[in-house]
């Protein structure tokens, strides 16, 4: 079998770029290791910047987003109890859209399906095969089955632990990681949520925040041990927990219930360069990871398919190599900058075991400092609604 592109991973990012091509007349096949249901079953962050909304809605996938998702003008911080709202449109006239990262996937399966897009789901054992030359290749078995796949490009849209990566030689990539010493326990729950919107909470006992999935759906979170075990904690343990974290009147008007799911996440910033090695690409996840605490993760996977769907547009409608060239550098720009303003905000609001007295007081200088300042906090809600694609 022959393709001009293999998408490796069906996820956001490789649905997303799936998609895009597809618009441009360019044939492209999916292949997954994981199952449809399994993949929807990932509970993600679901903030969509500006540019992020208006990608999807020009892919043909956004249709359900603007009709369920959350327009969101604003964010608040509370730090020890002072809350301040930060608003988006008057400082740069842009918004936000909640709009759960399982909601986006589905939404792009079903423009696929739609369309009548190829995807390979439980393929097993794929390895992406000659990409230092022109003619490419991916293997993979389905069913007990071997197959194999020429094409043109390679796209590794597999996340952190996939094989795209991984078949990089380790001489020709270099890779940048900081680990917290903290993650993120976070529980799902059918009740509304306690602010209509986002509250990011630094507290002496650590961070907590309050976001939501929809008008009836919330979910929450408080810093923990990275070594934490998730079986430690019960409904009871975590609500207690997380109102000791907030100021009086949020931890009062604060709805409970069972959860839906509980898991802990961990925290860290990584960067792999370069994200192309010959007619292999890497794509969100498998390039670069962030905390969640700037909620960038999907919509870097979004910057970068839409970086690269562009670039082979003009490679496979121009013979032009210059997009898919520049792919690389551009991508990287946009991932340091939003590597940098998730690490200050992830510097700013958690408590880190090892902090003084007198990095505490800084922590507090910075919050005051976004608080009083118009030009500080245009910089918050610039990043945080997106730097340009």
């Amino acid at each position: 079998m022959r393709t001009q592109v293999v998408i490796i991973g069906a996820g956001p990012a490789g649905l997303l770029l799936g998609q895009m091509l597809h618009r441009q007349g360019i044939e492209a096949v999916i292949l997954e290791q994981r199952s449809p249901d399994y993949v929807l079953g990932r509970i993600r962050a679901g903030v969509l910047e500006h540019g992020s909304r208006v990608a999807l809605n020009e892919a043909g996938a956004g249709q359900r987003m603007e009709a369920e998702g959350q327009e969101h003008h604003g964010v608040e911080l509370s730090f020890e109890g002072s809350r301040h709202r930060f608003d988006f449109n008057a400082l740069v006239g842009r918004s936000v859209m909640v709009y759960g990262q399982t909601e986006v996937t589905r939404d792009l399966m079903a423009a696929r399906a739609a369309w009548g897009g190829r995807s390979v789901y439980e393929a097993e054992d794929v390895t992406p095969l000659d990409f230092d030359g022109a003619r490419p290749r991916v293997t993979y078995r389905h069913g007990g089955v071997t197959h194999e796949i020429g094409c043109d490009i390679i796209a590794g849209c597999d996340g952190f632990h996939g094989v795209s990566r991984r078949s990089v030689p380790e001489a020709a990539i270099s890779l940048f990681e900081r680990v917290y010493p903290f993650g993120w326990l976070g529980v799902l729950v059918d009740k509304p949520p306690v602010a209509p919107e986002l509250i990011y909470v630094s507290h002496p006992r650590g961070f907590a925040l309050c976001s939501m999935r929809s008008a009836t759906r919330s979910r929450y979170y408080v810093q923990c041990e990275a070594s934490e075990d998730v079986a430690n904690w019960s409904d009871e343990r975590f609500w207690d927990e997380l109102r000791l974290r907030l100021d009086p009147d949020t931890a009062a008007g604060l709805e409970t219930g069972p959860s839906i799911e509980k898991s802990i996440a961990p925290l860290r910033s990584f960067v792999a360069e370069p994200m192309r090695f010959g007619r292999l690409f890497l794509a969100g996840d498998a390039a670069h990871i962030v905390p969640p605490t700037g909620a960038k993760g999907l919509n870097l996977a979004v910057s970068d398919v839409t970086y690269l769907s562009a670039a082979l547009g003009e490679f496979f409608r121009e013979r032009s190599s210059a997009g898919i060239d520049d792919y690389s550098r551009r991508a990287l720009a946009r991932v340091w900058k939003a590597e940098r303003f998730s690490w200050w905000m992830t510097t700013m609001m958690h408590r880190f075991p090892e902090a003084t007295g007198f990095e505490r007081r800084l922590q507090r200088a910075e919050f005051e400092h976004l608080a009083g300042s118009r030009a500080a906090a245009q910089v918050l809600a610039e990043n945080y609604t997106g730097l340009a694609m």
